[in-house]
């Protein structure tokens, strides 16, 4: 796995092991809150074939609040 391959997907799990965690009674709000968006922020470009070819993020509609 390149490395790239290998950083996106421990972020990506390790996103999916918090949204788990924030659903368990007891969990640490702020931890959260911290957490996510750092975790998100630091996500590396996805690899290569993750997305359908010509596929374009920024092309879709306008969502509410967005200021883009």
């Amino acid at each position: 796995m390149c490395p790239n391959c290998e950083d996106f997907a421990r972020t990506v799990l390790l996103l999916g092991q918090l949204a788990l965690y924030a659903d368990v009674l007891g969990a640490d709000e702020d931890f959260i809150e911290a957490l996510g968006p750092s975790l998100a922020a630091s996500l590396p470009d996805p690899p290569p074939g993750v997305f359908p070819p010509g596929y374009d993020p920024d092309d879709g509609p306008d969502y509410p609040g967005t200021a883009f």
